[in-house]
């Protein structure tokens, strides 16, 4: 049998070739636990001070991409809010008888991409959360100390519904609709309010609608009232009824005298 040189050379390259250990294949396992980021290697966040009210910051964290690029730029202590020592008094609205302190997207920004924001109200005895609305969220309501009162009226035409609850009891209050909650009682009451929308903004019936113009306030009103604390019973007018005969019954219930 006569071989060329060429078919020599082609037999010995693929005898070569077969007895040369096989390539690598990836192991993807590997590779996947190479590309992860070591726990705490992501660099500290550079802001200084608090996240509260850090416009910086929330500028920052709106226009980032991704989640987790949220939370690279906040610190641990950042994802904690205390109702009840706030680090200051923005969104806190106090009162004769409580306050209300609201956890939102400028006071506590952790909640930026979440769609959600929180109040607690710390209400003394016969204590009133005035009548008002949330303009851009639904609220849910629960005592979780002492009960409440609620009026709400959702739209013209609707029936006023009130309602009485307890503890761990829940109201709605869908968005937009003008509600109040006062607690009856001698004791105090705190309520938690869950809100679906990071900035669920609060409009205060009464204190807004007397900013409009006077001339059209006596329209709205059929003439001219003056509303002074002294006369109690004009006053009533202006308020729910129901409302203004809980206050009342409370007050003398509790041996609180009326301003």
């Amino acid at each position: 049998m006569h071989f060329r040189a060429s078919s020599v050379a082609l037999l010995a390259t693929l005898a070569s070739s077969a007895l040369a250990a096989p390539a690598p294949v990836p192991n993807k396992v590997e590779e996947r636990q190479a590309s992860v980021v070591p726990l705490g290697s992501f660099p500290a966040p550079t802001y200084a001070g608090s996240a509260y009210a850090n416009l910086d910051l929330i500028a920052q964290l709106v226009v980032a991409p991704l989640q987790v690029d949220r939370i690279a730029l906040l610190k641990d202590a950042d994802f904690v809010f205390d109702f009840r020592n706030p680090p200051g008094s923005v969104q806190v609205a106090t009162g004769n008888a409580g306050r209300v302190v609201v956890a939102n997207r400028k006071t506590f920004p952790a909640l930026i991409g979440t769609g959600s924001a929180m109040a607690m109200g710390f209400l003394g005895p016969c204590g009133f959360n005035t009548p008002h609305t949330h303009p851009r969220a639904t609220e849910l309501n629960v005592p979780v100390v002492g009960g409440l009162h609620s009026s709400i009226v959702l739209e013209n035409g609707s029936r006023v519904i009130n309602s009485n609850i307890t503890t761990f009891q829940m109201h709605v209050f869908p968005q937009g609709a003008i509600h109040q909650e006062f607690n009856p009682d001698c004791g105090e009451t705190i309520f938690v309010a869950g809100f679906n929308n990071e900035d669920p903004g609060t409009s205060q019936i009464a204190d807004n609608f007397f900013k409009l113009p006077s001339d059209v306030l006596t329209a709205a009103v059929g003439g001219n009232i003056v509303v002074d604390g002294r006369d109690i019973e004009q006053f009533k007018t202006m308020i729910p009824h129901n409302v203004a005969i809980g206050v009342e019954s409370c007050l003398k219930k509790c041996g609180l005298a009326k301003r």
